[in-house]
């Protein structure tokens, strides 16, 4: 059975759907097979692995209305062992459509009941909002991964980020972990990178991972040549950043 991974921020521009492709991408070359749901209405998680979304016909918004099964829209990648549940623009109307719905915050958790026996990780990578669709995301999953970035106004966020965790758990999810954070765009030579790095230390004690990714010009490429990093640049500072990081959520699967 899958272990379930939201990748969650509701700030954008965060690296969250660079996290999400990239941790999907080396999951996948260690041998797990990996699903990535792209929650988002930009697509950009479709995009970023080579997709152009206003080719689809359908994707996740026809997912959760229940118009398609989830395995009626998966479709591979360029990554041996990735699939994606794609994002189009259709998506954008999900949170209006969904107001009226039974089990509306369940709808994409019911979705993945079809096919959480297929893969090893399933990671869903949420649009920068607090809104129904995040909703649907946390409700779906087992663990929260969230990436912050080494900046100012990065953990400001947070505590709304938390409350939202924890009203899903109250009223929803009782079981919802958070799996860690993850501090990305980090730059050694700026002092803020540290002091954010401190403080996330003391926001989620022994929940930060070792893995710390850096500002990288070649991350910041991949995505506009539709390639994860591992096969844009598998040599640069961002590519063996989340090596490591996939590295150190494979050593953590024995107590998923």
């Amino acid at each position: 059975m899958a272990c379930i991974i939201a990748v969650v921020n509701q700030k954008g521009g965060v690296g969250k759907t660079t996290t999400a492709i990239n941790l999907g991408s080396y999951l996948a070359s260690n041998g797990k097979f990996v699903l990535l749901v792209d929650l988002d209405p930009q697509s950009n998680a479709t995009s970023g692995l080579g997709i152009d979304s206003r080719d689809l016909e359908v994707g996740t918004y026809e997912t959760l209305l229940g118009e398609k099964s989830l395995r009626d829209v998966i479709i591979p990648t360029q990554v041996e062992g990735l699939k994606l549940v794609p994002s189009t623009q259709a998506l954008a109307g999900a949170a209006v459509d969904l107001v009226d719905m039974d089990r509306r915050e369940h709808r994409l958790a019911d979705a993945l009941l079809e096919v959480r026996n297929d893969f090893d990780y399933i990671i869903v990578d949420c649009p920068p909002s607090l809104g129904p669709l995040t909703i649907n995301g946390l409700v779906a999953v087992d663990k929260v991964l969230i990436p912050v970035q080494a900046e100012y106004y990065a953990l400001e966020g947070l505590s709304q980020l938390l409350r939202t965790i924890g009203m899903v758990r109250q009223a929803l999810k009782p079981e919802l972990e958070i799996l860690g954070a993850v501090l990305t765009m980090f730059d050694g030579r700026n002092r803020l990178s540290a002091d954010v790095m401190a403080e996330l230390h003391r926001f989620f004690p022994d929940r930060v991972f070792k893995s710390v990714i850096p500002r990288n010009v070649r991350l910041a490429e991949a995505p506009s040549f539709g390639r994860p990093i591992m096969e844009y640049d598998p040599w640069s500072k961002g590519a063996k950043a989340y090596e490591r990081l996939a590295k150190e959520i494979l050593d953590l699967e024995h107590s998923f």
